[in-house]
């Protein structure tokens, strides 16, 4: 990534998170992390309570890059068909037509994804890694850039069908969305009761495709690479970072996604930070989102009353930072 490309991209995606924030009030951390996947080409997993503007942040986005946004209220009665498309008879022409499912959006919403069956949640997480779908022998390509966004509500979990490890897997990161603060709220409320905000297109789904090849020629140093691949070691074998205690609280470590997804992120959030290099501060801010979902507690960690959160704290303090590189430190001053 050139530097002479910078600051055109920097003011894009200002300019993009400008006309959000017009809409959306607070929820930086989470815009961030947003953005962050759909530079990154990487899906998101959301916990947090209804009313938090999950839905709002990821149509108001659609309407800002001019793409196709659909939601999908998951429900028990589901069926992957609902999702993916079916295949249509049409009686007076004796022919067989496509009808594609909901799934053919740019950023797709999947809200409650834990509420539907596992038959219809391994559909989607299908088309999440291959991009694709497959009705009746004949492959059809989702749309390009294609982001999912499926949330959890922690709360209710009387009839919901929770995520196996495989398939929370797929998701690049896991967001916690919280409550907004007191004057956050009392801006909300002013907002929503007051005329409605017009948002404007200020990009195109070709231009953030360009964003995306972008994100990808953001330099990430092999010193970089590598304090990735230790923190996701240290939550398979702690004993080799000088953590032993933790291995009895830890019954899975991370898979090698999450280092593809660590790199990715801190390029992305680099790229956000209108730098054409990832720091090491970059991707500690993005480990807790990460690895958050992929760490199998075992029974003493539970027992203990210990959360991933709490575990991911002490890898971070426990695996040494590397050093920021001499030609970054030039190229900062």
């Amino acid at each position: 990534m050139s530097e002479s490309n910078t600051p055109d991209t920097a003011r894009l995606m200002e300019q993009i998170l400008y006309e959000v924030k017009r809409v959306v009030v607070g929820q930086d951390r989470f815009l961030e992390r947003v953005m962050v996947a759909m530079l990154a080409q990487g899906h998101l997993l959301v916990e947090g309570v209804p009313g938090l503007a999950k839905t709002l942040t990821v149509k108001t986005l659609a309407d800002v890059v001019q793409g196709r946004f659909k939601r999908i209220q998951f429900t028990p009665d589901l069926v992957p068909a609902d999702l993916v498309g079916t295949r249509i008879y049409n009686q007076k022409t004796g022919d067989f037509s496509t009808s594609l499912g909901p799934v053919f959006a740019n950023l797709l919403l999947a809200d409650e994804i834990n509420r539907a069956p596992a038959k219809v949640q391994s559909a989607l997480l299908e088309v999440m890694q291959e991009r694709q779908v497959t009705i009746a022998g004949e492959s059809h390509k989702v749309p390009s850039p294609f982001l999912v966004m499926a949330t959890q509500n922690p709360i209710e979990t009387e009839g919901t069908y929770p995520l196996p490890e495989a398939q929370v897997d797929r998701f690049m990161m896991k967001v916690l969305v919280d409550y907004p603060t007191d004057e956050e709220e009392y801006v909300i409320v002013e907002r929503v009761t007051g005329p409605a905000v017009q948002v404007n297109a200020v990009a195109t789904t070709d231009q953030l495709a360009a964003l995306q090849v972008l994100c990808r020629q953001v330099y990430v140093d092999p010193s970089l690479v590598q304090y990735a691949v230790k923190l996701v070691s240290a939550t398979r074998a702690p004993e080799k970072h000088g953590i032993k205690d933790m291995a009895q609280l830890i019954t899975y470590g991370a898979s090698p996604r999450a280092t593809i997804g660590l790199v990715e992120g801190a390029r992305a959030l680099a790229m956000l930070r209108g730098r054409s290099y990832a720091l090491p501060e970059d991707m500690k801010d993005i480990v807790p989102d990460v690895l958050r979902h992929r760490l199998v507690l075992s029974y003493e960690g539970l027992s203990e009353g210990l959360d991933s959160d709490a575990l991911i704290a002490r890898i971070v303090k426990a695996v040494p930072a590397p050093a920021r590189p001499l030609e970054h430190e030039k190229k900062a001053a």
